[in-house]
């Protein structure tokens, strides 16, 4: 399959710069796989669409603040995102920018009680660092470290905007620390909402898989059956296996949920627990073993994310309610609307 299949036009004045006001009032496309009708509504209808039996399968990964900003000796500022911890604690791979004016043993400073120092070049933007402090790293991150918002979402570096979004760029249900992006279908859930799931008997399995900066990242191969995505850290536990084993339709929030299932389940759809990678690529023509809904958010173009929606759904189904979301003006990417495929 050719990836210029998988394009589309987005106008720029759609991608979301802030959250919804309340999360539950995000608008919801709904696409009915059977019969190819598309509905405008809001999340918090959610529930409407639901029956009892039926399971949700949410991503509790947390995002930690995977975004640094510190200076080196002659006072440059350089801009970090970590990527993933290199061994121990203190050893990470991230990205740099400006990553030209690095060097091996290059020391960046936050303040006058941390400091990070270059160790080693891994790619053109991407080195592993060193950090050394005097508290530990958690409290760290939490003193200097940003949300690590998409590169879409524009910030200035000294925004207040930042603040909120170590709030708002995580779902009210994250408790594993280990992202560095959001699972963002789950960014419109709010107390509310969960209660009247539970009202209604719709039970919500966790799972969880960090999300890595490769989601953001384009397919750039000509053939999509040459890309290959980054792995990612899953965990499925044996109650959340046995939850989701017998639920009458598995509604996933989020392409994280899909593949973390897909990864574990056989080929009778029997959900396995289990902890480990998964590289695990959805593309049209894959087979779904274990869910029955989507919930996710509106994804960039020629993305593996808009392939595995396209996969789901099929390519020209997903292509017309794109074509119909940019009419309706819905609000596209991680603070944007979102659509539930049935």
């Amino acid at each position: 399959m050719r990836t210029e299949e998988f394009h589309y036009n987005l106008p720029e004045e759609l991608i979301a710069q802030q959250p919804c006001r309340l999360r539950n009032h995000s608008r919801m496309m709904v696409v009915h796989r059977e019969g190819g009708y598309i509905e405008c509504r809001h999340f918090f209808e959610l529930p409407d669409f639901l029956e009892m039996g039926d399971v949700l399968t949410i991503n509790d990964s947390k995002v930690i603040p995977a975004r640094l900003y510190g200076k080196k000796i002659t006072g440059g500022i350089i801009e970090i995102l970590l990527l993933a911890r290199h061994g121990s604690t203190h050893r990470w791979e991230a990205l740099l920018r400006p990553a030209k004016r690095v060097d091996i043993g290059t020391k960046i400073f936050f303040g006058n009680q941390a400091r990070a120092e270059a160790k080693e070049r891994i790619s053109e933007k991407k080195w592993i660092l060193d950090f050394h402090m005097e508290s530990d790293f958690k409290s760290f991150l939490d003193q200097h470290g940003r949300a690590p918002l998409p590169p879409y979402i524009k910030r200035k570096k000294t925004n207040a905007d930042y603040v909120d979004d170590l709030k708002r760029y995580q779902t009210i249900y994250a408790k594993s620390p280990g992202s560095v992006a959001a699972p963002t279908a789950g960014l419109h859930f709010s107390t509310d909402t969960i209660e009247t799931l539970k009202k209604k008997s719709i039970a919500i399995a966790p799972v969880t898989l960090h999300v890595g900066y490769g989601t953001f990242l384009p397919v750039e191969t000509d053939c999509v059956e040459d890309h290959a995505v980054e792995k990612e850290y899953f965990e499925l536990t044996r109650d959340t296996a046995g939850i989701i084993n017998r639920a009458k339709r598995v509604i996933a929030i989020g392409t994280t949920a899909v593949r973390t299932l897909e990864t574990v389940s056989d080929g009778n759809g029997n959900i396995a627990p289990g902890e480990g990678y998964t590289d695990l690529f959805i593309y049209p023509g894959h087979r779904f073993k274990r869910v029955d809904g989507l919930l996710t958010n509106f994804h960039l173009p020629k993305s593996s994310l808009f392939l595995l929606v396209c996969a789901f759904a099929g390519k020209e189904l997903m292509l017309k309610a794109y074509r119909k979301a940019i009419e309706e003006r819905f609000r596209f990417y991680s603070y944007g609307d979102c659509m539930l495929i049935l």
